[in-house]
């Protein structure tokens, strides 16, 4: 098989061997479950609670305000029904959030605005952020809660997060954050950026998937989302992924060991990328250039289909992605790229590459020499683009 250059790290990343390694013991000798009371079970207990002990580290928390979970999507249910039932028990069925945040949280919010709750949904602008002034002019005495992307998983912008928990404290109101693409990648400090509740997921930094967690803040009431066992302090029943979570923990403790020299080197490879990409005519970055993620590059070209751009790119050994990989069977443009004020004929020509520490520069320089190509060949096939070229259509970039 050809080498394959993997630039679709915010879909999903490489287990680091450091994970894997640490894995393996829970899998074959240290199996037992730790709710039971032998030498086996409570062997795999003290596992459990060594990894939630570094998970809080690693966030500057208590680790009695870590609760596991299978990833991401279920942190941010369990996390905004627990504030929608805090806020409706004092009447306030009011929630602020942006029109950009993951799926996992808008299509709770859809649900809850059938329930009767009202949603405020924030402008991010053309660059995609918000401020903390369009936050504290949106809260209202009955706002139940706050939830705010910490990063942006399609175009990389980071928001900011303590600025907005600065707002949401001020005024006594509850602030979640899905931090799912921030932590382990840039500094996440839930006592400094005065978070309430996080999410985040194991395979966003070479952990394994299928294996997350919440941040609670003590003192935050948290419902149980899922009944059937007293595990995670009644909050979470079933048998805990004692293999995964302990990789999950070595996965994160290494990521932010590292976090200061893999972001110097990915910021080169990405503005390098950017630059590059750039050259094409008709091409625009989406998001704010410099607040944004190191590993990520999100660019629109006019005229062609980013489907049929990753298509080619496979073919070509490269793998990228047009947007979320939770929504990449959906025919319609990435509402993330449409929130930022992209007509739709722009955002369907997208491309998202997000790199790691793991990429090089010679693979940089190949993406270089063949996403051009790729463009080219598409946009000489695309009726499109013939009429933007004739003048029978005014070119949107």
């Amino acid at each position: 098989m050809k080498k394959i250059i993997y630039a679709d790290n915010a879909a999903t990343t490489a287990m680091s061997e450091k994970a894997i390694k640490s894995m393996l013991p829970y899998l074959k000798e240290i199996y037992g479950n730790p709710s039971s009371l032998h030498t086996v079970g409570q062997v795999a207990k003290e596992a459990l609670d060594a990894a939630r002990e570094k998970i809080a580290e690693c966030l500057n928390a208590d680790k009695r305000e870590i609760y596991f979970t299978s990833g991401g999507s279920e942190a941010d249910n369990q996390a905004l029904r627990s504030l929608a039932l805090n806020g409706e028990r004092k009447g306030r069925k009011h929630i602020i959030s942006t029109a950009f945040e993951h799926h996992a949280v808008l299509h709770v919010l859809k649900k809850l605005e059938k329930e009767g709750f009202e949603v405020t949904y924030l402008d991010v602008h053309e660059n995609g952020l918000i401020t903390g002034e369009q936050v504290q002019k949106a809260i209202r005495p009955d706002t139940a809660f706050v939830t705010v992307m910490y990063a942006n998983n399609e175009v990389g912008t980071i928001q900011p997060i303590r600025e907005i928990g600065e707002v949401c404290k001020k005024l006594n109101v509850p602030f979640h954050t899905d931090a799912v693409q921030a932590v382990g990648h840039i500094p996440v400090d839930v006592k400094a950026d005065n978070i309430d509740m996080l999410s985040l997921s194991a395979h966003k930094f070479h952990g394994p998937k299928g294996v997350g967690a919440l941040y609670c803040r003590r003192g935050i009431p948290l419902n149980t989302f899922i009944e059937g066992g007293a595990q995670e302090n009644g909050r979470r029943a079933g048998t805990e992924n004692i293999g995964g979570i302990v990789s999950m923990s070595v996965a994160l403790k290494e990521a932010c060991a590292g976090m200061q020299a893999n972001a110097q080197k990915l910021v080169k490879l990405r503005d390098r990328l950017i630059d590059g990409l750039l050259k094409i005519p008709h091409s625009k970055l989406n998001g704010d250039r410099y607040e944004r993620l190191p590993s990520n590059v999100n660019i629109s070209f006019e005229g062609v289909e980013g489907e049929s751009l990753i298509l080619d790119l496979s073919q070509r050994g490269i793998c990228v992605s047009s947007g979320s990989a939770c929504t990449t069977a959906s025919l319609e443009p990435s509402h993330v790229l449409l929130a930022l004020g992209l007509p739709h004929e722009v955002a369907h020509g997208s491309l998202r590459l997000t790199l790691s520490e793991y990429n090089t520069e010679e693979e940089i320089d190949y993406i270089l020499q063949e996403v051009p190509k790729v463009v080219e060949k598409w946009r000489s096939c695309s009726p499109f683009w013939e009429d933007l070229q004739t003048g029978k259509r005014k070119h949107f970039i």
